[in-house]
C-alpha cells in the first residue's frame, strides 16, 4: 500500500473566512463541497490543508491520509482490532473512505479517490 498524501483537517465554523485566512499564507482553494474545502500551495501542491465543517458522516476527522488501496488499509485495521468509527463507504463526491481512531484518540480519515 502506498501513501499518497497526509492532510491536516482544521475544524471550521466559517469555511469562507478560513479560506481567506489561509489564502494570506499562499494557499489556494482546490476543492470545495460547501462543508469541506481543500487548499493547496500552488508552488508545492502536496502542501495542503483541509477545512472541515459538519462532515456528513457525523464525525469530524483530525487528519486525512490518502492511500492507493483503502480496502487493504481497512482490512489491516480491522484485523488488528482498530477502533473503526465510520465504516468503509463510497461517498457521492468520489472517494471511498473510513474513519479510524488512533491510539491518542484522534480520528483519521483514510481514503482513496475513485
Amino acid at each position: 500500500m502506498t501513501i499518497r498524501r497526509v492532510v491536516p483537517a482544521v475544524p471550521c465554523a466559517d469555511i469562507p473566512a478560513s479560506t481567506t485566512f489561509y489564502g494570506l499564507l499562499g494557499f489556494e482553494e482546490v476543492m470545495n463541497h460547501g462543508w469541506v474545502a481543500g487548499l493547496a500551495s500552488p508552488s508545492t501542491p502536496a502542501a495542503q490543508v483541509l477545512l472541515v465543517g459538519d462532515d456528513p458522516s457525523g464525525v469530524r476527522p483530525d487528519l486525512s491520509i490518502e492511500v492507493d488501496d483503502v480496502d487493504t488499509a481497512h482490512a489491516d485495521m480491522v484485523r488488528h482490532g482498530a477502533d473503526i468509527v465510520y465504516g468503509i463507504s463510497d461517498e457521492p463526491w468520489g472517494v471511498r473512505r473510513f474513519f479510524v481512531r488512533d491510539p491518542n484518540g484522534r480520528i483519521v480519515n483514510v481514503l482513496t479517490h475513485q
